[in-house]
């Protein structure tokens, strides 16, 4: 008989405490604690990688080289494990090309359907696949949008070209191409660029009849800015170096293509129609309105095609995606819709016994929404499945069959089973997040005044119904609406017309090198401390100098080549994996050597690193609730809302004039206890004289704001519009004012 529990014993993973747990299968388990207290270690790191490593070793070593490679993590023993799927907050990646389309299957679908109903008949369904040079539109290469000049960006019309009135690098006062404008003898390099007459200015940007009806004519020869930029920067088949690619960055923008319109198909998958509709239509139309105009594609003939199309899209309606198109870009989609996406192929599944991870799954979901994706949950769990679900959203802990609390505190002070058993027992119980579900933050009773007003204009982008509003200057304004009311559009055309500062979840590095000592830049302070205690040269305390174990040149391990088994790496016996020479090991600070700084915790090096240089650099990312994390911890390891934190960090401790601050969810992967130390930090940049835009779902950082603008009253279509602005206290009628009172 199988057996009904995942037995882990003695796991050891990161801050694991030899922990023992038993997890029963076939049910639906919430793992809690505290931000960085180790129930990610348990959950992803033990339990899902040694379910994906077992799985892999069942593939003869030709495949297994070509799967993604998990470590095996430190236990003593790990059984009853099945088949895991891991489904985790990374954004869905994918370049221009990638939309909710490709990435579901539903493309794949349609364009079989338009190829063998499509009037008139056009061809295979390659000819519909904006990826094939069958059907991608030639103009746009299949992309929907083009590249142009954002020539209103080149000049600065107050300045002279003597004090640099052409903005583009190179072309300025000084530059390589300035002679190629100032010392022709056409323009007058003294007078600032308002003053010039309309046709001098655009003579100067695009040269040709402009130029030619100049009194002073410029060579034959002349090339406007504009042309010569282009061909710089935009008609050239060389690889782009960084700072050209920003210069394109800045001086250029996408729009839709002039010739597909945005359907990204050539003119003949264009013209096809099903039911009077043009696949290019059916791209635009939200998946709740597709999928009732599927239900009337009545041909036998693609019988098959419309049940297997209608199913995958009620699967995304039953998601909370319905309010999605399929050609939107996989890279505007958030962290939760990227990770609701990723579940679409599994609802269908007919398998069980299965074995499905969870990373917080009501990110980005208003909690108007959450109970479309606790009923996912629950769906799962009822085929047959064991759900495992790393959460802090109270509503999941409610119908989880058992919770399993980490703790009891961070990093070094966590790591240990403190609870196990039901949402009812874990309210009496004495946890972290007992403690937490028992508290609620008030509502903030003495709100800040603004010291101005930031105007959005006429914004239009995807849902958004031609708004203009006003965001208080010099205080925390929270964007709040059901998921897909138009939060996070608001949020990009705040960005895009006042060039605020984005806080997002994106990666912070892709180097596994990148560390909190790299990007705090404390690694030269801590080489120096060293080298002031002991005598010797700071180089000696870097393991890329002097200071490196010969045996493995400061890598700690060694790597031997297996062909075409798994390569294998093994601790350096001549270091012990210590990555320097023993004489350099020798030496200590408060009892620590070189090698041992990478694990402590930041909470620990401030207190044991006496170093005025540390302690600014890494108390900024204590204060933002990051102590647990390791000196030596790779970035890349790192949750979304730790990168955003970090982030956060970073911003108060170089911020010096006031700016504009958009932030997405930052309370993403925050334990309810840890969200106060959250709205510290935000109230420290405001009290800067910063002003701090908030994307936000969470009741406590809403109730915290000194403004707050509700969007809906839906989702896509139905969104977009402004349902409340004003104080946090007199909002009414509306889904979020529902949430609100409710908890």
């Amino acid at each position: 008989m199988a057996t009904r529990t995942i037995r882990i014993r003695r796991a050891r993973t990161n801050n694991l405490k030899a922990l023992d747990v038993d997890v029963p299968r076939g049910r639906l388990v919430v793992f809690a604690g505290v931000s960085g207290s180790g129930k990610s270690s348990l959950v992803f790191d033990t339990i899902a990688a040694e379910a994906g490593h077992q799985l892999n070793e069942t593939f003869p070593p030709f495949t297994r080289n070509r799967l993604p490679r998990r470590p095996r993590p430190e236990a003593d023993e790990i059984s009853g494990l099945s088949p895991v799927v891991v489904i985790d907050q990374r954004r869905i990646g994918g370049n221009a090309r990638s939309t909710v389309g490709t990435i579901t299957g539903t493309w794949t679908y349609l364009r079989l359907l338009y190829s063998r109903a499509g009037t008139p008949h056009v061809g295979e369904s390659n000819r519909f696949s904006f990826n094939d040079p069958a059907g991608m539109c030639t103009t746009c290469s299949g992309l929907g949008q083009v590249v142009v000049s954002a020539v209103d960006r080149f000049l600065d019309l107050d300045r002279s070209l003597e004090e640099g009135a052409i903005l583009l690098p190179g072309f300025g006062n000084g530059g390589y191409w300035y002679s190629k404008y100032a010392d022709i003898g056409t323009f007058d390099v003294r007078t600032p660029l308002r003053d010039w007459t309309e046709d001098e200015r655009r003579a100067l940007l695009y040269g040709g009849e402009h130029a030619a009806r100049l009194g002073t004519r410029p060579a034959a020869d002349y090339e406007g800015i504009v042309e010569r930029f282009e061909r710089i920067y935009l008609h050239t088949s060389d690889n782009l170096s960084e700072s050209k690619q920003e210069t394109i960055a800045r001086f250029t923008r996408s729009q839709q293509c002039p010739e597909c319109h945005g359907d990204r198909l050539n003119e003949p998958a264009r013209t096809a129609t099903v039911l009077g509709h043009t696949i290019g239509e059916l791209a635009r139309m939200e998946i709740t309105e597709l999928a009732g105009l599927v239900e009337r594609v009545t041909d036998p003939a693609v019988a098959p095609v419309v049940a297997a199309l209608r199913d995958r899209l009620a699967a995304m309606i039953t998601i909370g995606l319905g309010y999605l198109h399929l050609g939107r870009a996989t890279t505007s989609l958030s962290g939760g819709e990227s990770q609701r996406i990723k579940t679409v192929k599994h609802l269908g599944s007919s398998l069980t016994e299965m074995l499905y991870v969870f990373d917080e799954p009501t990110v980005g979901l208003h909690p108007h929404d959450v109970a479309s994706m606790t009923a996912l949950l629950l769906r799962l769990r009822d085929q047959g499945n064991t759900v495992l679900v790393v959460e802090h959203d109270p509503a999941v802990m409610a119908i989880a069959d058992q919770i399993v609390e980490i703790g009891p505190g961070a990093g070094g002070d966590g790591g240990e089973l403190v609870f196990q058993g039901t949402f009812d027992q874990l309210k009496t119980a004495r946890t972290a997040t007992s403690a937490a579900l028992a508290t609620r933050r008030p509502a903030r009773t003495r709100r800040r005044e603004a010291t101005g007003a930031i105007t959005v204009r006429d914004a239009t982008r995807n849902n958004l119904k031609n708004l203009t509003v006003d965001i208080p200057a010099g205080v925390f304004t929270v964007l709040t609406g059901v998921a897909g009311s138009g939060k996070s559009s608001l949020a990009a055309e705040l960005v895009a017309q006042h060039g605020a500062i984005l806080i997002d979840q994106r990666p912070v590095s892709a180097n596994r090198r990148s560390t909190p000592i790299t990007y705090t830049g404390i690694a030269p302070p801590i080489r120096r401390l060293f080298a002031r205690r002991s005598g010797l040269p700071a180089g000696w305390f870097s393991a890329n100098s002097e200071g490196a174990c010969p045996g493995c040149r400061g890598l700690g391990v060694i790597h031997t080549d297996l062909a075409f088994m798994e390569g294998q790496e093994t601790v350096c016996e001549t270091c012990q994996g210590r990555r320097f020479t023993a004489e350099v090991l020798r030496h200590r600070v408060n009892g620590l050597s070189i090698a041992d700084i990478d694990e402590l915790t930041i909470g620990e090096a401030l207190g044991r690193l006496p170093d005025d240089g540390i302690a600014a650099a890494l108390g900024w990312l204590d204060r933002v609730g990051l102590g647990y994390l390791r000196l030596g911890q790779p970035l890349t390891t790192l949750s979304g809302g730790e990168s955003q934190r970090l982030k956060i960090a970073k911003e108060l401790r170089d911020a010096t004039e006031p700016a504009l601050y958009v932030l997405d969810e930052p309370t993403t992967g925050l334990h309810l206890r840890d969200t106060a130390g959250l709205l510290d930090v935000l109230d420290r940049l405001v009290d800067r004289g910063h002003t701090v835009v908030v994307i936000e779902h969470d009741v406590d950082v809403i109730r915290h704001a000194d403004w707050m603008i509700d969007l809906g009253p839906g989702p896509g279509a139905h969104g977009g519009q402004i349902l409340y602005q004003g104080p946090v206290a007199d909002i009414a009628g509306t889904a979020t004012a529902d949430a609100l009172l409710a908890t």
